[in-house]
């Protein structure tokens, strides 16, 4: 599975929950992406985490940022 930037991913091993901000591909096929946490541990951001994508599933319960659709235009009623 090819991770997508801005959805929110878990880590199957450690329960580490956030975004995919980065993904990384090494020359000999080492797939890493960066997982940025929406919680604060004690009022403070916790610290951005590497994963290999393999061990990472993609969370489509949670609403990530990013980009968004183009808005549709209604016409003005007549």
């Amino acid at each position: 599975m090819v991770t997508k930037l801005g959805a929110t991913v878990r880590d199957s091993i450690s329960g580490f929950t956030g975004i995919a901000t980065a993904r990384t591909e090494y020359l000999f096929g080492c797939v890493r992406v960066l997982v940025e946490p929406t919680e604060l541990k004690d009022g403070v951001p916790l610290d951005s985490q590497w994963f290999d994508e393999q061990r990472l599933t993609e969370n489509s319960d949670a609403q990530a940022g990013g980009p968004q659709p183009e808005p549709v235009r209604r016409d003005a009623p007549k």
